[in-house]
C-alpha cells in the first residue's frame, strides 16, 4: 500500500486552502499513493481556538464539500480520507472523517468520539460526540480503522477498531504548543503523543498513521494562539518507525507500507489469541474504587 501524508497551513480562506489541497492530492497520485490521508479539519482554520456561534456556519456546505471531494478521489483515482466540519441538524453537529473509495463513492464515515475541551482546544463548544461507534470502513485498499485527532490517546478505541478488523488506524490530527509552554514542557508533549500512538501499533500488530496540522495560527481574542507540531508519522506493526516528518515543513509524502508484515507479526506475537477477555470487565467502569 502506498499512503501518502497531506499537510499544510491554512491559506487565507476556504476556497485557497481547498486548490492547495487539491494539488497536493495531484502531485501524491502521480507519484502512486493509493491512499490519501489529509489533516483534521483541513478546509478552514482551527476555528475551535475560541467560542463563536458564527463559526458553526461553516458547517453549511458539508453535503458541497462531501461532492467535491468525492470528485476528486474519483479524478485521481485515489481512497481520500478528508475531515469535514457536518452539520447534521439545526444545533447538531460533528467533527466527521468521510472516506472516498478511488471511484469516488463514499465508503463510510466516523464521527468524532472523543471531544476534548481545554484552552484554545473548544472542542465542546461545537461538536457533538459521534454515535457511530468504532467501525472500520472497507476500501478498494483495504479496511481502514479511521479515528480523529483526541481518540488518539484512548487504546480502547485502538483496541475495538482492531478487535473489529482494522488494517491499519489512521488519525487526521490537530494538535500543537503554546508558545508561552517550556521547550523542556514542549518536548514532553510531543513525545507522550508520539508515544501512545507508537503503543497503538505495538499492541494491536497494525499499522498507525497521524496527519497532524502545521504552522501557526492566532487565537481571535489575540492571546497566545497554537503551534501545530506536525510531526506527522507512519509506525509499522512492530511500532518500527517509518516516516516522521519534523515541527516546521508542510508535507505531501508518500510512504510504502508492507501489508503482509501485519499477518506475520501477529502470527510471532498473538496478542489477541492471548487476551482475557473475561478479565476485563472493569474496563466498562469510569473508575474502579
Amino acid at each position: 500500500m502506498k499512503i501518502a501524508l497531506i499537510s499544510h497551513k491554512f491559506i487565507n480562506n476556504k476556497s485557497q486552502t481547498i486548490e492547495k489541497t487539491t494539488n497536493l492530492i495531484q502531485n501524491a497520485a502521480k507519484n502512486g499513493a493509493n491512499l490519501v490521508i489529509l489533516q483534521e479539519l483541513h478546509q478552514s482554520e482551527y476555528f475551535c481556538q475560541s467560542e463563536d456561534v458564527d463559526k458553526f456556519d461553516l458547517a453549511n456546505d458539508f453535503e458541497k464539500d462531501k461532492a467535491y471531494w468525492s470528485e476528486v478521489a474519483s479524478k485521481f483515482g485515489v481512497v481520500l480520507v478528508t475531515s469535514l466540519f457536518e452539520k447534521r441538524a439545526s444545533g447538531l453537529y460533528h467533527n466527521t472523517a468521510v472516506v472516498f473509495d478511488n471511484d469516488g463513492s463514499v465508503a463510510g464515515i466516523y464521527r468524532k468520539m472523543h471531544i476534548p475541551d481545554d484552552p484554545n482546544f473548544y472542542e465542546k463548544f461545537y461538536f457533538t460526540p459521534g454515535d457511530l461507534g468504532f467501525e472500520p470502513i472497507n476500501t478498494s485498499v483495504g479496511r481502514l480503522g479511521v479515528l480523529v485527532c483526541w481518540d488518539q490517546w484512548y487504546p480502547e478505541a485502538a483496541r475495538i477498531m482492531a478487535l473489529k478488523g482494522a488494517e491499519i488506524l489512521i488519525y487526521p490530527t490537530a494538535i500543537g504548543w503554546f508558545e508561552n509552554d517550556e521547550n523542556d514542557e514542549k518536548i514532553r508533549q510531543l513525545e507522550a503523543w508520539v508515544a501512545v500512538q507508537r503503543g497503538h501499533a505495538v499492541a494491536n500488530s497494525i499499522p498507525v498513521v497521524a496527519v497532524n496540522r502545521i504552522g501557526y495560527e492566532a487565537a481571535p481574542d489575540g492571546n497566545s494562539g497554537i503551534k501545530f507540531w506536525g510531526n506527522s508519522f507512519v509506525f509499522g506493526s512492530q511500532g518500527e518507525q517509518i516516516f516522521r516528518s519534523n515541527d516546521t515543513d508542510e508535507l505531501c509524502e508518500v510512504v510504502n507500507l508492507d501489508m503482509q508484515r501485519c499477518e506475520n507479526v501477529r502470527r510471532w506475537w498473538p496478542f489477541l489469541r492471548d487476551r482475557r477477555i473475561e478479565n476485563y470487565s472493569d474496563l466498562l467502569k469510569r473508575y474502579c474504587n
